[in-house]
Order: structure tokens, then C-alpha cells, then sequence
């Protein structure tokens, strides 16, 4: 690999502008992550689209906002504007966990430290920037503007907060993935357009009084309930949430408006999905692949899950109810070439501390790769928020033969000796049987060679849980379906002489659990020789369908009351039912069975067992110690590009990322 100057990095500073001979700047982007030039990182994502159409950008990373606001200074003013790109992590999810306590690291900060940024950076950011410089436009960006662009529950702050924009005073949002909506603001800011005046670039969103609403509010619009009706009715708030999900999924959406405070947001449609040469030339820029120097000899979590990683195309439409991958790319499915990934391989190839192994080669799901509906027409009318639930979409096509032959070329090339799939798998889609028979088989192949191939030892499923009908509330197939692929993961184990483990993650206090399910849980995933380390405890999130259950009561679509855990006592109690096998939580469990009229299941869990005494256990194949998993395994490839939804630990918290 060559060695990197400092002006082949985006400039951070004065020096580095003066290096540059700039005398000004197009647009300035304040990060809340380290900055860090990789495709994975949308800050740098965007400022290198920018760039490569011919603006002058910089980044000030993680900048200090307390005192006189100097790193807010020191780049004086854009000739265009300020973006705020807070993080690829929502910010709260990224510090805290379900019980709201302080997570171990900042894993987008230098050595992991948490004071490198504030909570909420999209407002603290903005408010110090419309001090220092009222008459610049602050456009929005990143996840935690994008799920905070209508009316939503903060968990945080156990409160329905308005638009993000009212709160930080920006004067627009881009939401989801940003490459094309922030093009075509800096090319209408460039000719001299006011932001004011900016009404019709997709997906986008800003704030507007009535009678300057372009075009009015007319049919074809969505109104949805304001603000104030949402604070008092949470069944209005539950409706809202069908309509924007809804939308967020469809090829062609209609404009959302929403009343707050006088005036309207008005949420204008997304761009249609990227096309792979766009999402080519996106991957394609000359990203340095590297933190910025001034980070030399400090260790930044995400980007040690990402080196060696390269991820293969946007989109997810298993349209899980805690997941808000729809939200920000949508569920249709955007796929890079094959040329465009075996570039970005033999870069990682030339990296000069790779040993030859990709820790992921995957996506938001990794086996969605090309995938698509067959009858574009349907899809076209279609506003299901999955494709494969509750059942498989007939429409869906789901050959794994694109997919294949995109491992085939990567293994094939001189200097990778394995290939891993960190992203998680949907099993269902490998279970399904269609009525094309060539599907079917590539199915089978690609299976066998996943397990053979692909797994370094561990592979990650997620079945979430073993209830059907919490399952169905999580929009995920039935457990029976985890007991098909593990008897498949198993025999293919037996026949290839290999001892590989399973490596399945739940969630607690989902809404619709009880109790009495995670009891149950508990007793099945015994059965199965798992002991459970790495877990969630589930963490509303702003925009997913599991968000808006569990503060309203109401599941948005059928608007029928759902039982949700809330308070600490009760999630804590559900949670409890993961660690059976541990003494410490024995005592508590066979009270908590007795208090709910389940001791049938004690003996289920004990029998055999001394008291206070836990067995040793096993792993899923059998006979090896399982030993406790990093959590950071999980969809490692995905940790910085997608922020999702879910976090996933016991100590450490996981999210899918977006720009």
C-alpha cells in the first residue's frame, strides 16, 4: 500500500487548508465520530462526494463544544454550508444501554473515550453554529437527524419530541443515505439559490408555514396527526408511524406533512434507490481507507471491525419491527458490480499488516445480494414494509447464484485465503423453497458452502426469540425454522469433519413479551445445549415499528393493544431468564417462576442440578466449551455503516449503522 500524505486526506484544520492553498471552503461537515476516510463512514462518504464534484470540503471532527466554541471557529465560514454529520451511531444508543447506565467505550472515539462528544451532537452542533453564524444554512445529515424528522419517542428522555429541527434551529434535514440529496443542495446553494427558497429536492425535509408549502397541501399529500394531537392521543402517534414506515418503503412515496408549533414539516419523497453505478462511483472514490494521521498510534474501536471488511450493496427488506434500515436505505436492495468489490478487495489485499483473511464480505443482511422482485410492477404499488414476512413474497427472487459467484471471484484472487461473513445470515431466505427450482438449488450451494467456506468458526443467526407470537411482533420467521438450520448447520458440520458453533443472539422485553415467554425461552434454548452470554435487552429506538408499540400500547398497524416491559422491575426480569445457568441467578429465577405460576418450569431448568450449582455447559455441536462472544462480531461490517437499530451486548452495545 502507498504511503499516504496528509493532503490526501479531507482537511481538518487551517494548516491543512493552507497545504491545500485554499483560501476558502465550499462546505464544512461537523462529525461527532473520529474521522476516518473509509467507505464505511459517512462523513467522509459524503465529503469525498462533494469533493469528487468539484467542492472544497472539510471536516472538524468531534469538536470541542464547550468554552469559546474555538474548533467551531477555526475554519471561519462555508461559502456554502455547514453539514452535521454526528455519527454513524445514533448518539444515545452509542452511550447508553437499555438501563440507561454508561457503556464501557466509545467505540468512533479515539482509545474508546466517551468525552469526546455531547449528547444529541445534531442539536448541541447546530445551536453553536447558528450562534457564531446565523447566516449560514446548517443542513442536517446521519442517522440521528434522519430517524428524528417527524414527531418521536426519545427513550432517553421518556418524552414525544418534536422534528429535530424545531429543537436544533438547522434549516433542513437530508435523511438516509445522502450522496445524492447533498449534491444537489450544494449545486442549488452554488447558483445562488436561498435554502429558504429549496422546496423540491428529494428527501429531503424542512420546516414551512401553510401558504408556502409549494403547491399547497393537496391529496396526493399524507397529513399526518401534529404534534399536539400525538402529545395527547399515543393511538394518533401509532398511526403516524404506519404512514412514515409506510412511505419510507415505497418506490414512489408521497410528501409527508405534519403540523408543530404553527407550522408544518414537510418531508419530501426519497430518490429512487441507487443504481450500481452509483453506488460504484460512491464506493469507488479515492478513500484513503485510514483514520487521519493526527489519530497515529491511538486505537478507534469501529475502525479495528471494519479494516479488513467490504461491504457489498445497501438495503434490507426483511423489514424487522426493532431495525431502522428501512428507515434510512429502504428495503429495496442497491448492489455494487462485481469489478467494483474485487477493486475494494485487492485494495484491502495491499494493506500492509492483512494476513489474507476478510473478516466480512456482507451487508445489512448478507445474504440479500442480489435480490429483487421479479415484476417490477408490483413492487412498484407495493407497501409492505418486508418482503418476507409473514410469508416469502411470492414476487421475490431469491437466487443466491449472484451472491455466489461474488465469493467465487473474491476467493479466487491471490492474497485471500478466506473470505468471512461477519453480517448476519437470514436463514429464512436459505430455507425458502420457490417454484424455481435453479433458486432452490443455488440455495442448498450456497449453504454448504457458507458453513464450509465462509464461517470462522462461529456463524451469527438471529432468531430473537422462541415464541411465534412475539416473533411474528418482530416481523421474524418461527423458531422452527431456527431448528431446520441448525439441524442443517449440524449434519453439514458432521459430514465436512468440522466442530463449528452456532452463535444465536435474542432480545428481552421486546413488545408483546411476557414473562412466561422468556421463562420458556430460557428452557428451549437448554434444550439446545446454548448458554446465552451476549444478549439485548430490547432499546426503543426513534422510527422502528417496536418503538412506537411499546410507547403508545398500540401496534401501528392493526392499532390493537400491545403489552409492552417498561420498568427497570420488569425488564430486568425478563432479562434474568438469559442466565439461568449462572448460581447467582438461580435463586431469583425460581422465585420469579412461582410468582407466575410456572413452576413446572424449575425442574425444566434444574433438574439434576444441585442447588446454587450450575452444570458445565456445552456448546451447540456438542462437545466443546462454547466460551463467551465478543458482541462486536455481530454484523462487524455493518458497525460503521449502518446504524441499527439494535444494539447488541450484555456490556457493550450494538447498532446498525447508516450515514
Amino acid at each position: 500500500m502507498r504511503e499516504f500524505r496528509l493532503t490526501d486526506f479531507l482537511p481538518t484544520t487551517k494548516k491543512e487548508l493552507e497545504l491545500r492553498g485554499w483560501d476558502y471552503v465550499d462546505v464544512i461537515l461537523f462529525s461527532g465520530d473520529a474521522y476516518i476516510d473509509h467507505p464505511s463512514f459517512g462523513a467522509a462518504v459524503i465529503g469525498r462526494t462533494l469533493e469528487a464534484a468539484g467542492y472544497r470540503v472539510a471536516i472538524v471532527p468531534q469538536p470541542d463544544w464547550h468554552g469559546d466554541y474555538r474548533d467551531f471557529k477555526k475554519l471561519g465560514k462555508p461559502r456554502l454550508f455547514f453539514g452535521i454529520a454526528p455519527g454513524c451511531m445514533d448518539s444515545m444508543v452509542n452511550k447508553y444501554t437499555a438501563n440507561r447506565r454508561l457503556r464501557s467505550e466509545d467505540a468512533y472515539s479515539p482509545d474508546g473515550r466517551h468525552d469526546m462528544r455531547p449528547e444529541y451532537p445534531t442539536i448541541v452542533y447546530t445551536r453553536i453554529l447558528k450562534e457564531l453564524y446565523p447566516d449560514v444554512p446548517v443542513i442536517l445529515g446521519g442517522i440521528e437527524a434522519s430517524l428524528r424528522r417527524v414527531t418521536h419517542y426519545d427513550y432517553w428522555q421518556d418524552e414525544l419530541k418534536k422534528c429535530i429541527l424545531c429543537d436544533s434551529g438547522a434549516d433542513m434535514i437530508t435523511y438516509g443515505m445522502g450522496e445524492k440529496t447533498t449534491i444537489a443542495m450544494a449545486n442549488r446553494l452554488s447558483e445562488g439559490q436561498k435554502i429558504s427558497e429549496i422546496r423540491d429536492v428529494p428527501q429531503t425535509v424542512y420546516l414551512s408555514r401553510k401558504e408556502d408549502i409549494p403547491g399547497g397541501i393537496t391529496d396526493n399529500d399524507i397529513v399526518l396527526n401534529s404534534h399536539e394531537e400525538c402529545l395527547r392521543n399515543k393511538r394518533a402517534q401509532a398511526e403516524n408511524f404506519r404512514n412514515v414506515e409506510e412511505q419510507s418503503n415505497m418506490m414512489h412515496a408521497k410528501r409527508l406533512i405534519q403540523g408543530v408549533d404553527g407550522r408544518y414539516v414537510v418531508v419530501n419523497p426519497p430518490y429512487p434507490p441507487m443504481t450500481t453505478e452509483e453506488l460504484d462511483a460512491s464506493f469507488d472514490l479515492p478513500y484513503t481507507r485510514l483514520p487521519h494521521p493526527k489519530y497515529k498510534g491511538k486505537r478507534i474501536p469501529a475502525y479495528d471491525m471494519i479494516k479488513f471488511s467490504v461491504n457489498i450493496h445497501r438495503g434490507c427488506f426483511g423489514g424487522c419491527a426493532f431495525c431502522t434500515i428501512s428507515a434510512h436505505q429502504g428495503k429495496f436492495i442497491s448492489c455494487r458490480s462485481k469489478e467494483s468489490i474485487l477493486r475494494e478487495v485487492k485494495q484491502v489485499i495491499e494493506m500492509p499488516d492483512f494476513k489474507g483473511n476478510l473478516s466480512d464480505l456482507g451487508g445489512p443482511s448478507a445474504n440479500m445480494y442480489g435480490m429483487s422482485g421479479r415484476n417490477k410492477n408490483a413492487c412498484e404499488k407495493c407497501k409492505r414494509p418486508s418482503c418476507i414476512h409473514p410469508q416469502v413474497c411470492p414476487n421475490l427472487n431469491t437466487d443466491h447464484s449472484k451472491l455466489l459467484d461474488i465469493y467465487h471471484a473474491v476467493d479466487a484472487l491471490p492474497g485471500i485465503k478466506h473470505s468471512y461473513i461477519g453480517s448476519g445470515v437470514r436463514y429464512d431466505l436459505l430455507l425458502h423453497r420457490s417454484k424455481d427450482e435453479a433458486s432452490n438449488q443455488a440455495a442448498m450451494q450456497y449453504t454448504r458452502e457458507l458453513i464450509t467456506r465462509h464461517v470462522s468458526g462461529r456463524l451469527k443467526v438471529a432468531p430473537e426469540h422462541t415464541s411465534d407470537r412475539v416473533l411474528y411482533l418482530m416481523r421474524k420467521p418461527s423458531f422452527s425454522q431456527f431448528y431446520d438450520f441448525k439441524r442443517i448447520f449440524d449434519r453439514i458440520n458432521r459430514e465436512e469433519n468440522l466442530r463449528q458453533q452456532i452463535i444465536p443472539y435474542f432480545i428481552s422485553s421486546h413488545p408483546g413479551c411476557h414473562e412466561e415467554d422468556m421463562a420458556e425461552l430460557a428452557v428451549l434454548t437448554k434444550n439446545l445445549d446454548f448458554h446465552l452470554e451476549q444478549v439485548q435487552d430490547f432499546t426503543p429506538t426513534p422510527m422502528t415499528n417496536a418503538t412506537e408499540t411499546w410507547y403508545t400500547g398500540y401496534d401501528p398497524y392493526t392499532l390493537e393493544p400491545i403489552f409492552s416491559a417498561k420498568s427497570q422491575k420488569e425488564k430486568l426480569a425478563q432479562r434474568q431468564y438469559f442466565f439461568w445457568y449462572k448460581p447467582e441467578e438461580r435463586r431469583g429465577i425460581e422465585q420469579s417462576l412461582r410468582r407466575i405460576g410456572r413452576p413446572d418450569l424449575i425442574a425444566k431448568l434444574y433438574s439434576g442440578m444441585p442447588p446454587q450449582q450450575s452444570s458445565g455447559y456445552r456448546s451447540s455441536s456438542g462437545s466443546n466449551k462454547q466460551k463467551s462472544y465478543n458482541p462486536n462480531f455481530r454484523n462487524e461490517n455493518n458497525r460503521a455503516k449502518h446504524h441499527s437499530e439494535k444494539p447488541r451486548e450484555e456490556k457493550r452495545g450494538r447498532d446498525r449503522r447508516h450515514r
